[in-house]
């Protein structure tokens, strides 16, 4: 069925060249979006026509003949317009009815007025082919299950789904305001290598690449923490930056190999002021966006009132589990996870105090600081100051899930080679996870770097949140999905969950 389609659509697209119509212009001048015209003329009482001119342009979503006139609307990133034509006023309206279907992009000319029935609608005067499309629009994507047809072909899924283009908007504009805050904040914006000789600044499974002209093997980050923190050294008191992180890991629910992070750091500050950071940003984002503090997340209210609450990482698992991390002997903590039928295919302290977190993870729910973890844990933070056995730091928990880590950063070389040292000891184990010896940040500690605070944000996982999105590849636009293999272009038809009744284009409603 769609080869047939694209041959009559290209045979019309050559008829219509042939005819002196470029059925792909270059430009259209667009003097106002959908939502500027909503919003400019919503004062119209119904009936009421203006005499005010505007232009606009968009995808039809759908048309409804009636003899010698048709509504249509058509939908640009900010939603959709209706549209009138008619005989006597639109100075190309047979070209319309002929030529024109369900998924051509347009561009139309005329005033606005007010339906019989409240809604705001452009007279259109004149309008333009601006693009004719090779395939149908895909009318039952709205009923689609199959997440992994939506990933593969987000752009179809904006098309079809306004909820699709609002989610990205969202996401667009909670980037925008992390931004305006930190820079009222006094920080400034910075990049880091993406390409690196060696990872660190995470413990994860770095993507390895080759770089020719060296003819080295090298690994995209898997954090921008070193980097940052090398800034400090150099003598800027406040940085961040956004960016894409990669780690060759696998695909849940709220993980992907390829997400997007904000890491900020603060000289002469510590992991109290990147608490009360933490909250300043998030709530100025959330009442930003919604005007209050309280949000619907899958049916659960988060409350965003400060102050959050506040816990000890050993408090927590000793009330849950009974075990206390800091004095309970390894043994014991092998035999706990044994009897929840938990692997720790690492068997050293720490690979089990986080194995034993992740069983009582998902209790959490309102916006909730964990505290002071293990320094086994916490390679890249500074010992507690009134207990050396655990780390200044904190996990951001919501819903289950970690939305931020933040530390007092650890600024003395000689603890940090120690700390290095020990990763090293546990990729000689098999932990292709640990981090790696990198001198070159270890001499840049030895120049001195002064009291830092810092802090890194889960991107993709805080829109989650505040987009009500169940899955983190909802809100990465082109998220990974299984290749589709060697296929010719003309074989690329939609699956049996896509088959469409095309109409020959037209939607008839």
């Amino acid at each position: 069925m769609l080869r047939k389609f694209r041959e009559e659509r290209l045979k019309e697209i050559e008829e219509l060249r042939k005819a002196g119509i470029n059925p792909y212009p270059y430009k259209y001048n667009k003097t106002h979006t959908t939502q500027d015209i909503r919003e400019q003329f919503q004062y119209l009482q119904n009936g009421e026509v203006t005499d005010k001119k505007v232009s606009t342009a968009g995808r039809i979503m759908s048309i409804r003949e009636h003899g010698k006139s048709a509504f249509f609307h058509i939908k640009d990133t900010y939603g959709r317009i209706q549209a009138y034509v008619r005989k006597d006023k639109t100075k190309n309206f047979d070209f319309f009815k002929e030529r024109i279907t369900v998924g051509d992009i347009v561009g139309i000319e005329g005033v606005v007025f007010k339906s019989n029935t409240g809604e705001i609608t452009v007279l259109v005067e004149k309008f333009e082919l601006l693009v004719k499309p090779l395939r149908p629009m895909p009318e039952k994507w709205h009923g689609i299950k199959d997440k992994e047809i939506l990933y593969r072909q987000r752009y179809v899924d904006m098309i079809a789904n306004d909820e699709t283009i609002k989610r990205f908007r969202m996401r667009s504009e909670i980037i925008r305001l992390i931004r305006e805050f930190l820079n009222a904040k006094g920080f400034y914006e910075v990049e880091t290598p993406i390409l690196q000789y060696l990872t660190g600044g995470a413990s994860a499974r770095p993507f390895v690449t080759h770089l020719n002209v060296f003819d080295i093997d090298m690994y995209l980050r898997i954090a921008t923490e070193l980097h940052l923190k090398r800034f400090i050294v150099g003598g800027f008191e406040k940085v961040y930056e956004i960016g894409r992180i990669f780690r060759n890991e696998g695909i849940s629910y709220k993980h992907h190999p390829e997400f997007t992070s904000i890491e900020l750091y603060q000289a002469y500050a510590d992991y109290e002021d990147m608490m009360n950071l933490t909250e300043e940003l998030i709530t100025y984002v959330v009442e930003k966006l919604f005007g209050t503090l309280k949000i619907t997340y899958q049916g659960q209210e988060i409350d965003f009132t400060r102050p959050w609450r506040r816990v000890k990482m050993r408090d927590f698992i000793k009330e849950r589990l009974g075990i206390d991390i800091l004095e309970d002997s390894d043994e014991k903590m092998a035999s706990f996870l044994k009897s929840k039928g938990v692997e720790v295919d690492i068997q050293d302290r720490g690979h089990m105090i986080e194995k034993l977190w992740d069983l009582v993870e998902d209790e959490v729910v309102q916006p909730t600081f964990l505290l002071d973890h293990p320094v086994e844990i916490s390679p890249l933070a500074k010992r507690h100051r009134e207990d050396p056995r655990v780390t200044e730091r904190f996990e951001l928990i919501i819903f289950g899930r970690e939305m931020a880590n933040a530390f007092s950063e650890l600024n003395d070389p000689v603890d940090q080679l120690e700390r290095f040292m020990n990763q090293l000891r546990l990729r000689d184990l098999g932990d292709e996870e640990a981090q790696m010896l990198d001198k070159d940040f270890v001499r840049a500690l030895e120049y001195g770097m002064p009291p830092t605070g810092g802090l890194g944000i889960g991107i993709d996982r805080l829109v989650m949140l505040l987009t009500d999105s169940p899955n983190i590849r909802d809100v990465i636009a082109f998220p990974l999905v299984r290749p589709e293999g060697d296929v010719d272009i003309e074989d690329l038809v939609e699956n049996e969950a896509l088959e469409i009744s095309a109409d020959e284009g037209r939607e008839r409603s």
